[in-house]
Parts: structure tokens; C-alpha cells; sequence
């Protein structure tokens, strides 16, 4: 199944609850090239009118925070855990984040990025279920393929403004990372905790 024929089923996906209260699924969009991949956490009110991930406040501020890692949004793929809006912005529920799981990990194999951003705790707890963001957030985690940089999500700083900052250091990074300066931390991975040797 490519991207085309993955993002019609997701438009029409009966999976879970979300599916009876969305206005639109927002499967995702990018490069299918892209060598970086972020993973919110789930469709605002914004999202949900649009189809499109991130085009509400944390969109915007999420653009500035590409540009100062100097890239723009098209060269990038963008998308989240749960494909549809949770009702009044309440977070993803675990039924219905295993709902999604599908299209996300078959997004993340067409894709195949060099660089995964999880934005806020649900997409960090994909990879890393026992570490918080506030501990490891803005450091190079190396995956089995890949490599992951846990961010607070963009909201978070239009929250708390205190955030700001960290997050446009953390996003800084990224070039650095990308380039090999900065040698991915070895933590122990969502695998590794259950038993799989890798």
C-alpha cells in the first residue's frame, strides 16, 4: 500500500470512536522523501476543519521552529499518532492510539527517515514508554533504523512561555545532528524493554 492508497483508507478509517466524531481524518503530508519525520500528538479543532496536521497556533510556531533549523515545512513529512481530533482536544486514549498504530508504522516504512521528532509525550512514549520529555528532551536517541529527538510539543511553549526557549534550542540541533557531531545517547528502547534482542 503506498501513501496515496494508505492516506484514502485513513479518510474512511471506522476504527475507533474518534471515527463518528472527527469533521475530517488528518492522515499527514510531506516530502515521501523526507529525511525528517515529526509525530504530534493528535488533530486540533484547526486540523480537524483543514485535513492538514498542524495549521493552528502550534503550526505556525512549529513552522518558525523548522525555519530556525533551516528547513521549510514541504521538505519534511509531518503527522501524528492518533489520525483524528480526540473531542474538545482531550488526549488520545490507548485504544485509540493502537487504532492508528498501523498507519503510522506503515508511514514510517514508506518513508523512511533518517531523523524522527516525537512532539510531546504520547509520540515520545512510542518509543521510550519510561523516559519524560523534561529528562531527555533535544538529545539524539539512536532507534533500531534511524534516530529519534524527543521535543516538547509546540503548544507546550504557548502554554508556558518558559518553554520557548528550550524548544528553539532543541530544534537548533537538528543540523548537528543530522551532520554526525552529535553522537546519538544509547537508551533502552521500546524492544529492548520487552525482551527483544537487537
Amino acid at each position: 500500500m503506498n501513501l496515496k492508497e494508505l492516506y484514502a483508507r485513513i479518510l474512511v478509517c471506522p476504527d475507533c470512536a474518534l471515527s463518528s466524531t472527527r469533521t475530517r481524518a488528518v492522515p499527514g503530508e510531506g516530502s515521501e522523501n523526507a529525511s525528517i519525520f515529526l509525530i504530534g500528538e493528535g488533530p486540533g479543532w484547526h486540523e480537524d476543519q483543514q485535513g492538514r496536521p498542524f495549521v493552528g497556533p502550534a503550526g505556525k510556531f512549529l513552522d518558525e521552529l523548522l525555519s530556525i533549523a533551516g528547513f521549510k515545512r514541504p521538505e519534511v513529512f509531518i503527522t501524528n499518532v492518533v489520525k483524528c481530533r480526540p473531542p474538545s482536544n482531550r488526549d488520545p486514549l490507548p485504544g485509540e492510539i493502537q487504532a492508528c498504530k498501523k498507519y503510522l508504522d506503515r508511514q514510517m516504512e514508506l518513508i523512511s527517515p533518517e531523523i524522527i521528532i516525537t512532539l510531546g509525550r504520547y509520540s515520545l512514549a512510542r518509543y521510550f514508554p519510561n523516559e519524560t520529555i523534561s529528562k531527555i528532551h533535544g538529545k539524539a536517541l539512536k532507534l533500531d533504523k534511524g534516530t529519534c529527538i524527543a521535543m516538547y510539543h509546540p503548544a507546550a511553549a504557548l502554554h508556558q512561555p518558559s518553554l520557548r526557549k528550550a524548544i528553539e534550542d532543541d530544534f537548533k540541533k537538528i543540523p548537528e545532528i543530522m551532520k554526525g557531531k552529535q553522537e546519538p545517547a544509547r537508551t533502552e528502547s521500546r524492544a529492548e524493554q520487552l525482551g527483544f534482542k537487537l
